[in-house]
């Protein structure tokens, strides 16, 4: 994903609880932090609920410390019938810094869920 100016899915600060036992946070907040951006975007494409179905790729490249400002951009890369498949970029700026720092980034899918939790079709005005 190609670095620009743009605007973050999700913004937030980890805390001192989010932290594992080597001081950094912890890999799981991470995580849960772009499953809920990846969420938020295809939710928009599906124009209703979607369910994560799969985390198909996902590298962590550096740590990321408490007091980061950690800014989560997203952009779909494919749609299917029923799924979405959502590229993941985690940039953090550490906390007396303004250097944008690329930490982790992954591939998630989702899939458009109806108000039974079954699978449907995204809408097709999604896929031009």
């Amino acid at each position: 994903m190609a670095e620009s100016r743009r605007d973050p899915i999700v913004r937030t600060v980890p805390q001192p609880a989010d932290m594992n036992g080597n001081g950094d946070i912890f890999g799981g907040w991470v995580l849960s932090q772009m499953d809920v951006a990846g969420g938020a975007l295809a939710a928009k494409v599906a124009r209703g609920r979607v369910a994560t179905v799969a985390i198909t790729a996902m590298t962590f490249v550096e740590p990321i410390k408490v007091g980061d400002m950690v800014s989560i951009y997203g952009e779909v890369e494919k749609i299917g019938r029923t799924s979405i498949t959502i590229a993941l970029e985690t940039v953090v700026q550490r906390r007396h810094g303004n250097t944008d720092i690329r930490v982790t980034h992954g591939t998630f899918v989702f899939v458009a869920i109806d108000e039974e939790g079954k699978p449907r079709a995204v809408p097709r005005e999604a896929m031009a």
